[in-house]
């Protein structure tokens, strides 16, 4: 991963092309065939490590809700890098890095399985070079996360990847409990496009089709600094609490005082790491200038009141970060204090 890392996507988009060459040579029937196996084994591979850390977790017992971390490494539905595919095996390693401990700023214990699980990554390279449409990749994308919500008291903490990954991961969780959320989202911008560049699932699309589908009941995006008339006109359209940075010092009170979740299922919580002024974090595909502080982001999720049923942490690029990681750090810590959060 990391060799492909340092010889840039260009060259991972042509490893994944060259099948598609191939595939296109063999009849369609086979095709579909190996298409099923392949989706069939990823589900496979998600559901047992699924029921391997939720059955360590009951063994050990004590934990009414456990953070179960899950990658997805995606990022051909960024409209400008698709670095972010790159990202969950770098946060991995600086979730447990050497140079800090393995205590959150709420003290926990991230070595206690009953804080922190972990059940790997779906193989979204693998799904691709067989052909496989967004579609039916978007649906792998939910069943996994059913995959992990069905082994009690798991939770699903995805890390991207591109934005697009929030909205099969709304649905799935929505879908699960049986109703819509309340969504605290944090980015430099809405991700409401109806559908950017003619995608359906583009990156800047998710949050349409998780307000279309009806799987939040309230959407409050934070942070946002780059908005343009589609933006304010989708927001409006669905009813979203949109706080652009232009006016935070008037409502920081406020967002650092939230209570969600209640008459819902609960609360999730989606990060864009470009949430953050580029000066905390360079690793990321978008420069917006005037952003949140680090501080201000820990502030608004220690102090959020509601059940946190799932989360997800985004647009990491390790491709524009630093030599030495400095963005993975901060993307980790972003999974840390989330998995401490989210864990009872």
């Amino acid at each position: 991963m990391w060799k492909i890392g340092q010889r840039g996507v260009p060259y991972f988009q042509r490893l994944i092309a060259a099948p598609f060459t191939t595939l296109r040579s063999l009849p369609t029937s086979l095709v579909e065939t190996g298409q099923n196996r392949v989706i069939d084994a990823s589900l496979t591979l998600i559901r047992e490590r699924a029921k391997l850390k939720g059955e360590l977790v009951r063994l050990i017992g004590g934990a009414k809700a456990t953070t179960a971390l899950l990658g997805v490494p995606l990022g051909h539905n960024s409209s400008f890098l698709e670095g972010p595919a790159l990202a969950p095996t770098h946060v991995r390693e600086a979730i447990w890095c050497g140079s800090t401990n393995s205590t959150t700023e709420e003290g926990k214990e991230l070595k206690d399985p009953r804080v922190l699980s972990d059940v790997g990554d779906i193989p979204v390279q693998e799904i691709r070079e067989m052909g496989v449409d967004d579609d039916r990749l978007m649906n792998v994308v939910s069943e996994s996360v059913k995959l992990v919500m069905e082994e009690e008291p798991l939770r699903p903490l995805v890390i991207g990847g591109d934005h697009s990954i929030s909205y099969p991961v709304v649905r799935a969780v929505s879908e699960k409990l049986g109703g819509p959320v309340d969504i605290l989202h944090l980015d430099a911008h809405p991700d409401i496009y109806d559908r950017f560049e003619g995608n359906y699932y583009s990156h800047a699309s998710s949050f349409a089709r998780i307000m279309e589908g009806g799987y939040a009941r309230r959407l409050l995006q934070v942070g946002i600094r780059s908005i343009n008339k589609e933006g304010r006109e989708q927001g409006k359209r669905f009813g979203v609490e949109q706080y652009e940075m232009r006016t935070f010092s008037k409502d920081r009170q406020m967002l650092e005082n939230l209570k969600l979740g209640e008459g819902v299922k609960g609360v999730y919580i989606s990060i864009d790491v470009d949430c953050l002024d580029p000066g905390f974090a360079h690793g990321v595909s978008h420069f917006e200038p005037g952003g949140l502080s680090f501080r201000d982001v820990l502030n608004i999720l220690h102090n959020l009141q509601g059940d946190l049923v799932g989360a997800d942490v985004v647009g990491y690029n390790p491709q524009r970060d630093t030599a030495d990681d400095m963005t993975a750090m901060v993307a980790a810590k972003f999974v840390r204090e989330l998995a401490a959060k989210m864990s009872k």
